[in-house]
């Protein structure tokens, strides 16, 4: 898909969707990803970040999915995980609502940074429907072939795993969740945890407790929903 040596797919996924990568639409994904640096936009996150979601929890590792819609439009921001920022990145407004309802569903405090790598290498995809974005734009890669990439992804985990998770939050998600075979899988859905709308049933939703309960019936440690305070961080 791309030039740049330093973006490549993690072993595990690339065994089961790398040749996605090769369809004709990536191929202009990339094209249209180079025209737009060369023209001087700036691209989040950085292109070595890209796929950083897949690298964090391997295909045989998942047990949660957590599908977010774009990356974060802002300078530092988005480093490949849906909802998560760098430590000593201002927590965005979604997260602090996450944070909310976690601690009234399972009493876990709100952690002092928006850094969620610790529930990837738990099991827990944090996987955007479109992988870039460009400074200030919002939304500016929709449409250019990400979706069908991701798309194939969560196709393919539904296909080839049981019993995972798959919170599907916001109507966006929703849609793009629509594949899942619920009869192998859990599907939670609940409005964005926007502060839009996380009033109309993301606060009070219980998903956290709902999760860890299906992953015990299928013999699954639970996710530790707890954050290490920022200063133990590793990143």
């Amino acid at each position: 898909m791309t030039d740049d040596d330093r973006i490549k797919l993690e072993p595990s996924w690339k065994a089961h969707i790398g040749d996605w990568l090769q369809r004709p639409d990536m191929r202009e994904l990339s094209a249209f990803l180079r025209q737009r640096k060369a023209a001087g936009a700036r691209i989040y996150p950085p292109g070595p970040q890209i796929f950083a979601a897949f690298d964090a929890t391997p295909f045989d590792a998942v047990k949660v999915v957590i599908l977010g819609q774009d990356p974060y439009p802002t300078v530092h921001h988005a480093h490949g995980l849906c909802f998560s920022v760098l430590p000593g990145v201002e927590i965005p407004r979604s997260l602090q609502n996450i944070y909310k309802e976690l601690q009234a569903d399972l009493g876990v405090p709100a952690a002092d940074h928006g850094y969620l790598m610790p529930w990837a290498q738990q099991g827990v995809l944090l996987l955007n429907s479109v992988l870039t974005v460009e400074d200030g734009r919002a939304g500016a890669h929709q449409g250019k072939g990400w979706e069908g990439f991701t798309d194939h992804a969560i196709e393919t985990l539904a296909r080839e795993r049981e019993g995972l998770v798959f919170l599907l939050w916001g109507s966006y998600a929703q849609a793009k969740g629509k594949v899942i075979d619920t009869r192998r899988h859990r599907v939670l859905r609940a409005p964005h945890p926007s502060p839009l709308s996380a009033h109309r049933g993301f606060l009070g939703c219980g998903h956290f407790s709902a999760t860890n309960q299906y992953l015990a019936q299928k013999g699954q440690a639970p996710i530790d929903w707890r954050l290490p305070p920022r200063e133990q961080l590793a990143t």
